[in-house]
């Protein structure tokens, strides 16, 4: 028991990670129709706000132990990529919508472009991103069951974006907007909505969310300039299997994904795992291809 309990709990964590990855990605799919292919460089350039801050803050904010440096990067990596995500919407994708393939191979070459600056930036090797000493331990349990306090502290980071989006989305303006130009963008367009605007905005929350994700993953291990696209995929399997542009089917997408490849990997090799979760989520589609939560349409 305490071994399962174990094992669903690092499901949940993984779960939590691929969610805060896919949560702005799912965004941008579901509202713009943009397959952006530069979205792990996002979550590079989140890490890399991280690893500045410790750097030549750390010392100014009490010390790398005492972590108020990690906590201040957190917001600041999410106004960083923001703003990025921002400036490549006004200079780039706005003139490419309707043009998937080639929204799809613009990104893809921004990406690119992206990583050959860190490499130019940083150096092409790993850097290490020192964990605050509180986020060191873990939560002892009985049985001998122990939770990392990073992890703990991963999957209440993932609950907090999820709740905040939901307010954002149903309880303000902004996000009604939002919700209005998903669901019908030309009526939204002819009772007075900016659709421009919120496509900008929608972009730089969604690239704003993969900063955070990339902030997070330098607690898993080294950061490098290709950190971000060992994930990308996964996080394009979340927003597919939940439905685009949905954010309760990302949720379950993710928690299924995460504890359904932890325990696969248990009862194979981490590689067979992933090709079989790959294989569950394929005849899934097969089945339901609008995936777990589909978009309610008059």
């Amino acid at each position: 028991m305490a071994d399962m309990l174990g094992h669903l709990f690092d499901g949940l964590s993984l779960g939590s990670i691929l969610l805060l990855i896919s949560l702005g990605l799912a965004f941008i799919f579901g509202l713009m129709n943009v397959i952006n292919m530069a979205h792990g460089e996002f979550i590079m350039v989140g890490a890399y706000v991280a690893y500045e801050f410790q750097v030549h803050l750390a010392s100014l904010m009490g010390g790398v132990d005492r972590g108020i440096w990690f906590i201040a990067a957190i917001p600041a990596a999410f106004v960083v990529t923001a703003l990025l995500g921002v400036l490549l919407e006004l200079l780039l994708i706005r003139h490419l919508y309707g043009r998937t393939l080639d929204t799809l191979l613009a990104t893809w070459g921004v990406g690119i472009v992206m990583r050959q600056a860190a490499r130019s930036i940083f150096g092409a090797p790993n850097v290490q991103v020192s964990a605050p000493s509180w986020l060191q331990a873990g939560l002892n349990l009985p049985g001998g069951v122990v939770l990392p306090y990073d992890r703990l502290f991963i999957f209440g980071l993932a609950l907090l974006s999820v709740i905040s989006l939901y307010f954002y989305l149903y309880r303000s303006s902004s996000g009604r907007r939002l919700r209005a130009v998903m669901q019908n963008r030309e009526m939204a367009s002819c009772l007075g909505v900016n659709t421009r605007m919120v496509d900008a905005a929608t972009f730089g929350l969604g690239t704003g969310l993969a900063g955070i994700a990339g902030c997070v993953l330098t607690l898993i291990g080294p950061i490098g300039p290709s950190i971000g696209t060992h994930y990308i995929v996964d996080a394009f399997i979340v927003i597919v299997l939940g439905g685009v542009g949905s954010l309760p089917g990302a949720v379950l997408a993710a928690v299924l994904i995460g504890v359904g490849n932890t325990y696969l990997e248990l009862w194979s090799t981490a590689s067979l795992g992933k090709v079989l979760i790959f294989a569950v989520v394929i005849g899934f589609l097969q089945w339901k291809p609008s995936g777990l939560v589909a978009r309610k349409g008059r």
